[in-house]
């Protein structure tokens, strides 16, 4: 492990200031990605900033009827906060899915959004990895690629995100609330991840000196026709195959607001807005869900060990719409697929 300074922010500002003027500073919130990084020398950050003494651990309502997330809320508090599981319970039920309660207790909500890929490759210093080292190769292209993207890949980076988390706070059009040396900016929850294209060790839209201080939330009509459906090789505590954050607005039986976000196949949480909008007023049944399915993955492409997931998705996507439309959504205390 590299050695590194270690300094307490007493204010966002004491934050945004040490990020700014050392390029190797990273942040120290509940730690469960990046103290693991650090014990594979995967990441050496020169400067450690621990921020756990800043005034982000509140869920606050706003007066539009939506939610204010600070970044260092817990997601165990997030997930039992009996004001979210009431208007947002898909979130709730995506965090369920994810991880051990250990470390719901300790991981926070920003720090979900900045967690790095599972992908063995990037895990393993001694192998190319363009994500850990721009430039080397990509190891997992014509290698063990059983979990890796099937959406959104590019000839540097085929690796996937992932929270569980996101999945959800991507079909809910969350907002991302950030601040930096030149002030704070919002930016819209698909906007704030990356694709790989031809930078991998980019993952997301925060430039040098930005740090995430909380998450919004609107107001919405999701509460009763949704489910977080995830499917993995183990019951108990693993990463997703395929997962589905699936939310439906519903009369008379007609589809009026349609949201699918997909987990597990891309190198951000995926959302094609564009093509649920095409389901406006069409019947909520599973033809239409069956076409949804197809609409979402008509640019699917595996590379050789994953190409399951590309059917595994088409049908886990219309399970979960069935489950949504039913207003019987997966039950994360049992986790076997209903």
């Amino acid at each position: 492990m590299k050695q590194f300074s270690y300094t307490r922010a007493e204010t966002v500002h004491d934050a945004v200031a040490a990020l700014a003027a050392n390029p190797e500073a990273q942040l120290l919130a509940g730690g469960t990605n990046l103290v693991d990084l650090m014990k594979y020398d995967v990441a050496r950050p020169g400067a450690i900033v621990d921020i756990n003494r800043l005034p982000l651990r509140e869920i606050e309502e706003l007066d539009d009827g939506g939610f204010r997330i600070g970044a260092l809320v817990s997601n165990s508090a997030v997930a039992y906060d009996p004001r979210i599981r009431e208007r947002y319970p898909l979130l709730s039920s995506a965090i369920l899915a994810g991880a051990s309660p250990q470390l719901r207790n300790a991981a926070t909500t920003g720090g979900n959004l900045l967690q790095r890929t599972r992908c063995y490759y990037f895990y393993d210093p001694s192998t190319p990895c363009n994500k850990r080292d721009p430039g080397s190769g990509c190891s997992a292209i014509g290698g063990v690629n059983r979990i890796h993207a099937v959406l959104g890949a590019s000839d540097t980076c085929i690796a996937v995100h992932p929270s569980d988390m996101c999945v959800a706070l991507a079909a809910l059009g969350a907002t991302v609330e950030v601040q930096g040396a030149e002030g704070t900016r919002e930016i819209p929850f698909t906007d704030f991840h990356r694709l790989p294209g031809d930078h991998p060790e980019r993952d997301n839209a925060l430039a040098r000196g930005e740090m995430v201080t909380g998450i919004r939330l609107e107001g919405n009509h999701f509460a009763h026709h949704y489910t977080y459906l995830k499917i993995r090789d183990r019951l108990s505590f693993a990463f997703a195959l395929v997962s589905v954050a699936a939310a439906l607005d519903i009369a008379d039986g007609k589809i009026i607001d349609l949201r699918v976000a997909l987990g597990g196949v891309a190198h951000k949480p995926w959302r094609d807005t564009l093509a649920e909008a095409e389901f406006a007023g069409e019947a909520a049944d599973e033809t239409t869900f069956a076409r949804v399915a197809k609409r979402l993955l008509s640019g699917a492409e595996g590379q050789g060990g994953n190409d399951f997931k590309i059917p595994l998705a088409e049908k886990t996507i219309v399970r979960a719409l069935k489950q949504a439309a039913s207003g019987n959504p997966q039950d994360q205390t049992v986790k076997a697929v209903q």
